[in-house]
């Protein structure tokens, strides 16, 4: 893999059922939302609420044990959502899921089809390798506010990824910094999805399938791999 992903062992001690698969893509083509994106999305609800069967999304097991790993940490998982929870929750309303663009339209409908966070980076963006760690305090996380680019700090404990710039996403999945994230230029990604315990891998895995194979429909002729699961012993 081009790009490194490491978990520190102080994240491992806190969710020592947690896995990750990675879909390293390149050659990709981006641009604005399509029809077939849109669709994408529209069908990822109607599968999400065919896998609820009338639970809110808090209440699948999967989505519980984010909570509590969450609540570890020292976040307030009713207050920073997941961004699986989130998306799940935005897809069950009138409203419906937002159109970003074409790249992220696909990774968010394999986020809520299978209710499993999914990240997508832009590797050109990504400064060093990637590394998911228990925030110091002191990291930089540049984001806007406001329309003005603001730099936030972590709080101590809280669990990030970095790079060696600084922090990429907040509170393990909740909130992308705008500097890796994809945009209608890029052309390298790497799209993270994240499990827990209990989500078999084999099911993490089958979402990355399906990834891979939408990729390769919106952008043939990419080079796409997938990545198998780092061990969690």
């Amino acid at each position: 893999m081009t790009l490194t992903l490491t978990v520190s062992d102080e994240v491992r001690a806190l969710a020592p059922g947690f896995t990750h698969v990675a879909v390293e893509a390149h050659g990709l083509v981006n641009g604005p939302s399509t029809e077939g994106s849109a669709a994408l999305l529209d069908d990822a609800a109607r599968r999400l609420v065919e896998r609820l069967d009338g639970r809110a999304p808090h209440e699948d097991p999967h989505m519980a044990a984010w909570r509590e790993v969450y609540t570890a940490f020292g976040s307030k998982p009713s207050r920073t959502r997941n961004s699986a929870e989130a998306l799940a929750r935005r897809a069950l309303t009138d409203a419906g899921l937002p159109r970003i663009n074409v790249l992220v339209d696909v990774y968010n409908a394999i986020s809520v089809a299978h209710l499993i966070p999914v990240g997508g980076e832009d590797i050109d963006r990504i400064q060093g390798g990637m590394r998911l760690v228990r925030a110091t305090g002191d990291e930089d996380f540049v984001t806007v506010t406001g329309g003005v680019e603001a730099v936030e700090r972590p709080d101590a404990g809280e669990v990030v990824w970095r790079d060696d710039v600084g922090v990429t996403c907040r509170r393990w999945n909740w909130r992308q910094g705008p500097r890796t994230r994809l945009t209608e230029a890029t052309v390298s990604g790497v799209f993270l999805l994240e499990a827990m315990a209990p989500m078999p891998v084999a099911e993490a895995e089958r979402a990355a399938a399906e990834l891979a194979g939408l990729l390769e429909k919106f952008s043939p002729g990419a080079r796409i791999t997938v990545h198998t699961p780092e061990p969690t012993g």
